[in-house]
């Protein structure tokens, strides 16, 4: 998060952002207002779909050359017999690598809802000398085909390769920004109106190691520009043990990663959720980091979430593959419609980080402007106003936030804005990364598919 009210160089959110969720593991769509028993069901259409690929039969109803679905309590995709060597160029460090490669390319999958946008997501463990990559291809409304899109190449560590995003991808009708496929020209009325994902799982030649990817899905979206969103009806009063951590502190510490802590609230936000659900680094993770550093957790986390090619933490996917690193834990990129789907959520436990730009004047409280900030909703007051760990806070203790609702939500929600200089636009349109566990309990998984996620 830049404190200053500057252009951000996340430029994709310019035109039809989404705000509302819908759909699950298929294409059903629900209502989670109406799920919930909040207000604005009517007032919000939905506009989302997930879809996610986890189960054994899942993995299994894909196109396999060389990677073969296994079976268990957490269901995946490995390495079963390479069927080529690839020379890998990395832009990053300069050396060219090989690797010898399988691939898993899912059906296709029609969006209930065509899309302006897709965001895809995944979870997996890449031991060392192994890494993966993800593509999207997609169909128009108009019936003819995007080019296959990297959507991101990726590892958990950085000794391999360095993850990244790939920029300058587009056909003149869509493109790629960083980890956001968008359609160029949303008024002239084409939308995506279907996808398939492509995995290409990555190991040194001659090895037996294997990238196990758990879990690959997207979210498609499409929802018209607004100011502002309708107001939901405050449904509860719940706050949820959180730790908190500023980003604050971290100024000026490993610069090479986005220039240090004062732009680390995403990784500062995931490190948050992640030490809510249990997991923990151990020392020996953790040796690398100055120990004169506190909380080296968070500087962890910013390392292992930098997109070398956008040059920050705050890729999106990258975040939820990260969190998913920890044992039992899974990680989403998805959109919420009202705060009675958080509310849903901090019912069941389960907090969310949320995306937001705003002005100083349009947050009470926050003492700051942004183009873009990660925060994390931890629950809600008796008067329905939400409570917020804000890494964007000069100390831990100063963490905790209470925000008023309805600037809240706005400032959430919307897909436009004027900035400082009186200048339209983009907002994140409700932009949400959600971590739990990986065998949620009945009632997290019921919350979670309220707002379309499985």
């Amino acid at each position: 998060m830049s404190r200053a009210e500057q252009p951000s160089r996340r430029t994709v959110l310019a035109a039809a952002v989404a705000a509302a969720v819908t759909g699950g593991a298929g294409t059903a769509l629900a209502d989670s207002a109406t799920i919930a028993g909040g207000a604005g069901a009517a007032a919000s259409a939905r506009t989302i779909d997930n879809r996610a690929w986890t189960t054994y039969t899942d993995w299994r109803s894909g196109s396999a050359k060389g990677a073969r679905a296994v079976a268990g309590a957490r269901p995946g995709l490995v390495i079963a017999s390479p069927v080529g060597t690839l020379d890998y160029p990395d832009p990053h460090t300069g050396r060219t690598s090989r690797w010898e490669y399988a691939t898993w390319t899912s059906p296709v999958h029609r969006l209930a809802v065509p899309a302006t946008e897709v965001i895809p997501s995944w979870n997996a463990h890449t031991p060392d000398g192994t890494w993966l990559q993800i593509e999207l291809k997609g169909t128009y409304s108009d019936g003819t085909d995007t080019p296959w899109y990297v959507m991101g190449r990726w590892a958990a560590g950085d000794g391999d390769i360095r993850r990244t995003s790939v920029d300058d991808q587009g056909d003149g009708r869509s493109s790629v920004w960083t980890d956001t496929f968008a359609v160029d020209d949303p008024a002239s009325g084409l939308r995506l109106k279907s996808y398939r994902l492509r995995l290409t799982l990555y190991r040194r030649p001659g090895t037996r190691l294997t990238p196990t990817v758990w879990r690959t899905g997207a979210m498609g979206s499409d929802v018209p520009d607004r100011f502002t969103v309708p107001a939901s009806v405050p449904g509860l009063a719940q706050e949820l043990a959180v730790p908190r951590y500023s980003q604050e502190i971290h100024v000026g510490q490993y610069p090479e990663y986005d220039n240090g802590g004062e732009a680390w609230c995403s990784p500062t936000s995931s490190q948050m959720i992640i030490e809510y659900w249990g997991g923990r680094l151990t020392e020996e993770q953790l040796s690398w980091v100055d120990p004169d550093y506190a909380d080296p957790q968070v500087c962890h986390a910013a390392r292992y979430t930098y997109d070398h090619q956008y040059a920050g933490c705050g890729n999106w996917p990258f975040n939820a593959a990260y969190a998913a690193t920890f044992k039992g834990l899974q990680g989403v990129v998805t959109r919420l419609g009202s705060l009675t789907d958080l509310e849903t959520l901090i019912a069941a436990g389960i907090p969310a980080i949320t995306s937001q730009s705003f002005r100083k004047e349009e947050l009470t409280g926050a003492g700051y402007g942004t183009a873009g900030h990660l925060m994390t909703v931890i629950g809600f007051t008796a008067e329905g106003d939400v409570i917020a760990n804000d890494p964007a806070s000069p100390s831990n203790d100063a963490v905790r936030r209470v925000y008023r609702r309805r600037e809240f939500e706005n400032i959430w929600l919307r897909t436009k804005r004027y900035n400082a200089s009186g200048k339209v636009v983009s907002g994140t349109g409700g932009v949400c990364y959600l971590y739990f566990p990986a065998r949620p309990t009945p009632r997290q998984r019921a919350a979670l598919a309220a707002v379309g996620v499985r």
